[in-house]
């Protein structure tokens, strides 16, 4: 058996793998392939009306948002935000909690200022700094949900008297959350709701059009908006598969059944990186991930040996990021317990044998 411990793309659910093959020979019965079927086509329209109804649901959102399935992953969310928010003489608040949320500071300084609140670099980003001043005059603030790389998550949202804009691209759809307290929330599919390719965006229509900047066509939400996510040719098979997903939450019992078994994961694996001597967790207890568990072994050469019976027992996607090395097990939605489980045993194994 191989267990995908991969931080994204990460592992999906076997029902939709299982599904999405089917229908690249034949989608709903239509004798098309869903990579050959219009993207105008009503066969298509119901793929993205459904999509968006159950972000909404999941969400339990208004109508006050619009669910936009965009192209170009989070990184062209760090500049499409502000290029949509921010005037050149405006301010936009900013948390720096990572790789992923300094990327986003500097696409967003191109567009206008930007006041970072809150840093966690002093400690090399092994926490989440809660207490913050948010300047009046902000249009917004920015945080990232989950910081894949570090291993760090928000568990509540950060209280804002501004507009209040998540990047969620590796937790999104985990828990339940106060999605309704945000005006934008931003998400690349490729972690919990689908095939890399698509990102899910949702905006609450009330803080756009505010600018005095002409925005390119294809980069002005209003215009994907307008266009019902149509605007150009979409990542079609993408936003099928993050129907088939979001569909099989759902079926599963929606955000607090997710909730349940990634605590339950993350408490098993989190035990075991407390009590065994060989691994050290890197992050502070009350900030620790529920999605991507970051850990240290003592020197290079264990980490390789360590590494090295990971891929003799199937387990890949283990080592950390290249940015900060160590060790990381993403554990998304998907990711069924017993994989955790065969993790832990052979982290017990080793632990014990290199004592």
């Amino acid at each position: 058996m191989r267990h995908n411990f991969n931080s994204g793309p990460s592992i999906l659910p076997a029902s939709v793998l299982a599904e999405a093959s089917a229908a690249i020979y034949n989608f709903n019965n239509t004798g098309l392939s869903i990579l050959e079927i219009g993207h105008r086509t009503s066969w298509f329209q119901e793929v993205v009306a459904e999509v968006q109804a159950t972000v909404k649901q999941l969400m339990q959102l208004s109508d006050d948002y619009e669910v936009l399935l965009l192209h170009g992953g989070a990184t062209t969310q760090f500049m499409q935000v502000p290029m949509n928010l921010l005037n050149a003489n405006d301010t936009a608040a900013y948390c720096d909690n990572g790789i992923w949320g300094n990327k986003a500071i500097k696409e967003a300084k191109v567009w206008g200022n930007v006041n970072v609140v809150a840093s966690s670099a002093d400690q090399k980003h092994s926490y989440i700094q809660k207490q913050f001043t948010i300047p009046n005059d902000a249009c917004y603030l920015h945080y990232t949900s989950n910081n894949t790389v570090e291993g760090t998550q928000w568990h509540q949202p950060p209280t804002s008297h501004v507009p209040l804009v998540a990047d969620m691209s590796s937790d999104i759809f985990c828990r339940p959350w106060a999605f309704n307290q945000h005006s934008l929330i931003y998400a690349g599919a490729q972690k919990n709701i689908g095939a890399a390719g698509v990102t899910l965006v949702v905006v609450k229509k009330s803080i756009l059009g505010t600018l005095e900047r002409t925005i390119p066509a294809i980069m002005d939400y209003r215009n994907h908006i307008e266009a019902g996510s149509l605007l150009n040719t979409p990542p079609v098979f993408a936003v099928y598969v993050m129907l088939l997903t979001l569909r099989w939450i759902v079926a599963e019992g929606g955000l607090t059944v997710m909730e349940t078994r990634a605590k339950e994961r993350a408490a098993y694996l989190y035990q075991l990186l407390d009590e065994l001597s060989i691994f050290t967790p890197t992050v502070v207890t009350e900030d620790r991930s529920l999605m991507n568990a970051v850990f240290t072994l003592p020197n290079a050469s264990l980490e390789k040996t360590f590494l090295e019976l990971c891929k003799q027992h199937g387990m890949i996607g283990i080592k950390g990021h290249r940015s900060v090395g160590g060790l990381r097990v993403s554990m998304y939605n998907a990711m069924p317990m017993q994989s955790v489980q065969a993790l832990g045993d052979l982290m017990i194994a080793f632990n014990k044998s290199h004592q």
